[in-house]
């Protein structure tokens, strides 16, 4: 379970500059699938479409032509078979992260014991778990991207949509989240579906990299580095890690853009 289909994807957005209407195109006829328990990166130049298709998949935004399904069912609106992690933690600030964690399970209808120990029990996958009493102002960008992460995992969704989730972090702090995530995923075989501008970054983690360009489909690369993969500064090194970033930089760059 965990299937994602894309199929002629469009959204276009109407603007007003200078009292004028102009309708702009942030996607036309996208389409590829995720399969289960695969691990896909969306990259390409900012303004692409990657994060509307995202958006779309969870059934924040509609689309304008095209669907996208799970497992067979047309995305209409949010899910609990969809969880999604932002690039900032989105926390809600007078909550712990125990408290915040348990948010989404609430609105899944959990109660009582199963609600706490469901929720220390996430905490606790990714790392937080003797800090469950702390609220976000207690906590720094990572650990509170580690309690986004747990609360999406929280509801136990079919599928994991993240959009560029290590983006705003410092450079080691990203590394250690990228770790965490294999581990994850080599733990939960959630299927992943995540945004990302960072050539490293999609490689290491992907299974296969979407590249987009003027909200199109550009290219679809595999990435062939066998899994687990618990050592990236060795998969960095390696002639297949090369390989494949330069054909990822090679289709970014085939009309002319880069990434941002």
């Amino acid at each position: 379970m965990g299937e994602i289909n894309i199929v002629d994807l469009s959204k276009n957005f109407t603007l007003t500059v200078d009292g004028k209407t102009q309708t702009v195109q942030a996607l036309n006829r996208l389409s590829f699938t995720v399969r289960e328990s695969e691990v896909v990166a969306l990259i390409g130049p900012s303004g692409c479409g990657k994060t509307t298709a995202l958006r779309i998949a969870m059934g924040l935004e509609s689309a304008s032509g095209g669907k996208v399904t799970v497992d067979g069912r047309e995305v209409k609106g949010c899910g609990h078979d969809r969880g999604m992690v932002f690039q900032h933690a989105e926390l809600l600030p007078w909550l712990t992260a125990m408290q915040n964690v348990m948010f989404g399970l609430e609105m899944k209808g959990m109660r009582g014991q199963p609600l706490h120990e469901t929720a220390m029990q996430y905490l606790d996958l990714v790392g937080l778990k003797d800090s469950y009493h702390r609220r976000p102002y207690q906590l720094s960008g990572g650990m509170q991207q580690r309690v986004g992460i747990a609360r999406a995992l929280a509801i136990d969704p079919t599928v994991l949509l993240m959009d560029e989730p290590f983006g705003a972090l410092d450079a080691q702090t990203r590394e250690d989240l990228q770790e965490e995530l294999l581990k994850i995923h080599a733990r939960t075989h959630k299927t992943i579906l995540f945004v990302t501008h960072d050539l490293d970054e999609s490689v290491l983690l992907a299974d296969r990299v979407v590249v987009m360009q003027h909200g199109r489909l550009q290219e679809i690369i595999p990435v062939p580095l066998p899994r687990p993969r618990n050592d990236l500064a060795a998969l960095r090194g390696s002639q297949e890690f090369a390989e494949t970033r330069y054909k990822i930089w090679r289709a970014l760059h085939a009309a002319g853009s880069t990434v941002h």
